[in-house]
């Protein structure tokens, strides 16, 4: 396993950052695996894939060199560094896709020797890989990303409060643990990054970010001589969304039936604490809407709110979890429900 150690000081300082690049790799990552013949994990994934595949792989039928430049650069447990540069706070896409162009030919290919663990195909003993690399994700930026990112931003948003508000349920360990497969924190100091052999690092003293993204891929990322270190991570739940790009709870027909679709959804995705902002940029129903569903749980004893910075954050409460967990035929762990196991 890969881990760092990181120190008290460290983690205290460390932050959550919003990327368009890191969003727009994430992306090209899932356009790779769409082009290899993988049909998304659900609805809205399939749906994204089938609007953009195609174009895709077109354009890289176009440009060979290019399609094996991302073969090559995405490897089978390494990326080539040159394609992920750590992100930075408040960077715009444009900012950051400056710095894929940078980078030193000489690295770039030093980079593809890393991640394909071995030498580097005649094809790609070239200058331009870094200009095409920004080319292509100028290109997935533009057709994929760019006209929903201002949701994708918002999606991002809940995603940071609700980690942040389990920070201050369970500290860093709970947060670290589900950051996605493969992270835990192993005591000690110890943060495991990925479950790859890889020596361990010491960032104690680094800038630590963590930055997450729509769809569901993770890397690491670092640029030692800023002392800057990044976990990016998929957003918990984001990409189980329609083709609209609006995220979709699974809402128990019983608890729609008892409640109405919208308020029921409300209920159903507040497993985690979320803001009115939040609720409508998810749900796609109207503030003024969310906000009277919530007046109404609330009055019900169903959620609970309290303020978090400058957001008042809604959650369910005790009884909010038993009657969705009824609803759905589960406990609230997450077991089956029969008779004798529902609460009186």
């Amino acid at each position: 396993m890969g881990w760092w150690q990181v120190n008290a000081d460290t983690l205290a300082g460390s932050r959550f950052v919003l990327s368009p690049l890191a969003e727009t790799f994430a992306s090209l990552i899932l356009l790779h695996k769409g082009a290899g013949g993988y049909g998304g994990g659900h609805p809205g994934e399939r749906a994204w894939l089938r609007a953009h595949l195609p174009a895709y792989r077109a354009r890289l039928a176009l440009d060979p060199v290019t399609a094996l430049l991302v073969r090559a650069g995405l490897g089978r447990e390494w990326i080539a560094d040159f394609l992920t540069p750590t992100p930075r706070d408040g960077e715009s896409f444009a900012e950051g896709v400056a710095r894929v162009r940078a980078a030193d030919p000489a690295a770039a290919r030093a980079h593809l020797r890393t991640s394909l663990a071995g030498a580097v195909p005649a094809e790609l003993e070239r200058d331009d890989l870094p200009e095409r690399a920004a080319a292509l994700l100028e290109y997935v930026w533009t057709q994929t990303v760019r006209t929903s990112w201002d949701r994708r931003r918002r999606v991002l948003e809940a995603d940071v409060v609700a980690r942040t508000a389990q920070m201050g349920r369970g500290g860093w360990a709970a947060v670290l643990d589900a950051l996605r497969p493969g992270t835990r924190w192993l005591g000690e100091n110890r943060f495991q990054v990925n479950l790859h052999e890889y020596p361990p690092r010491e960032i104690s003293g680094a800038q630590l970010l963590f930055v997450p993204v729509t769809p569901q891929r993770g890397w690491v990322a670092w640029d030692e001589s800023e002392r800057r270190y990044a976990v990016v991570y998929p957003c918990a739940g984001v990409l189980a969304a329609g083709a609209d790009g609006r995220r979709r709870s699974t809402v128990p027909a019983a608890l729609g039936a008892l409640l109405g679709g919208s308020r029921a959804q409300v209920l159903a995705l507040l497993d985690s604490p979320l803001s009115t902002t939040q609720l409508t940029a998810v749900t796609g129903q109207a503030l003024g809407s969310v906000g009277r569903h919530l007046r109404v749980l609330l009055d019900a004893g169903l959620v609970e709110r309290r303020r978090a910075g400058r957001s008042v954050l809604y959650s369910r409460t005790g009884a909010g979890q038993v009657l969705v967990a009824a609803a759905s035929g589960t406990g609230t762990e997450g077991k089956p429900v029969t008779g004798p196991s529902i609460p009186a």
